[in-house]
């Protein structure tokens, strides 16, 4: 089942950490700072996943994986590199719950009698808005 119930601590014995030059705007602080992170998860390790949830996260997470299989998320929006860090975490742990997440199968139900009457009804009124703006028939 979906697992909300995750937590950083749960992630970080399998989360590693880059720390290079980002781009942007910025002048000399951005040049000679390295503040860009870039979090690499290998969720084929982490236990809090099961097969079921491993391959719903490899399914709907494809394009964020890296060449050897790990989940990468890059933050470099803010100045200082904890801040960058923290925001690529906690986006980490966002994603991974949503990817982890199965909806509940619908039940299909029927319209009740009210919605029936009401959907009548407004068939009723447009075929007479479009009777009404017909030309009359010659007589």
């Amino acid at each position: 089942m979906p697992s909300p119930d995750i937590t950083l601590d749960d992630l970080l014995p399998h989360i590693s950490h880059e720390f290079d030059r980002g781009g942007g705007p910025g002048g000399q602080h951005v040049n000679k700072v390295s503040t860009r992170a870039v979090v690499l998860f290998d969720f084929e390790q982490c236990p809090k996943f099961d097969a079921a949830q491993r391959t719903l996260i490899r399914r709907r997470m494809a394009k964020r994986l890296s060449a050897d299989g790990r989940i990468r998320i890059v933050s470099q929006s803010e100045r200082s590199q904890s801040a960058n860090r923290a925001d690529a975490e906690q986006r980490l742990l966002t994603l991974l719950i949503a990817a982890t997440h199965v909806e509940r199968p619908r039940t299909p139900t029927r319209p009740t009698a009210g919605s029936r009457r009401r959907r009548l009804a407004a068939k009723q009124q447009r075929s007479e808005t479009k009777r009404m703006r017909a030309r009359p028939p010659e007589a």
